[in-house]
Order: C-alpha cells, then structure tokens, then sequence
C-alpha cells in the first residue's frame, strides 16, 4: 500500500487549497481515505473521511462548512478541497487508509494501518 500526498503549500487566510492523495497497492474503491492534521505541538487531529465509494463521510468541527473530499476512481486519487483557510489550519497533513476501518458521519477512527508522507499547509494572516 502506498499513498502520496500533495498540495501542500502557502496562502493567505481566507484562500483555498486542494490537497491530493495518490493511491496505489489497495483496492481504492473497497477502502475509506482518512486525512488527518498534525501541527506543531499539538495532537494529530483526523480532519475528514472519504467513504470507499467516495462519498464524503466525517468532518472534524474545526473544518465543517469549509471543507469537501471526493475520490477520483479512475486516478486512484482522493482530494480535500479546503476553503475559507485560517492560520489555525497550519499543519502537516497526511492522508490514511486501512482495509478494516471504516468511517462514519459523526466518527473517523484513528487506528487507520497506512500512512502517505504529510504535505505541509501554511496560512498566514
């Protein structure tokens, strides 16, 4: 199994990002994408959860209303498209899979078995 995160990078507050997750190893449309943000010092936080089929599941209330993920079957992608980005939204963020967890509307487990490198976000102010 093997993801790749990207699309990472630096806005100001208030822009957009769209991060991607490069899928390969797995069957993509058997397994939910996690994505997950750890900034520094703090605990990493599961942010959002994009069902098997690629419906977007869970989100974290720190992101809800600014934040959409979908898959792209064909491209064995998975993306987050956040908007309305703020300086609190500065981390590493990696995305997650596993062949066993699943996601839920109100939960996203945090045991997820694989891991991408992160892609680092930066929003100024």
């Amino acid at each position: 199994v093997q993801l790749q995160a990207s699309g990472g990078g630096t806005v100001q507050s208030g822009g957009s990002l769209r991060l991607s997750c490069k899928a390969s190893g797995f069957m993509f449309t058997d397994q939910s994408i996690g994505w997950f943000r750890q900034a520094p010092g703090k605990e990493r936080e599961g942010v959002a959860c994009i069902s098997a089929s690629g419906t977007l599941m869970y989100t974290a209330d720190s992101v809800k209303g600014r934040v959409t993920g979908f898959k792209e079957i064909a491209k064995m992608t998975a993306y987050l498209q956040m908007d309305n980005l703020k300086p609190e939204d500065t981390a590493v963020y990696y995305c997650a899979t596993d062949p066993v967890l699943w996601c839920g509307n109100t939960y996203m487990p945090s045991g997820f078995g694989s891991w991408g490198h992160g892609t680092l976000v930066t929003v100024s102010s």
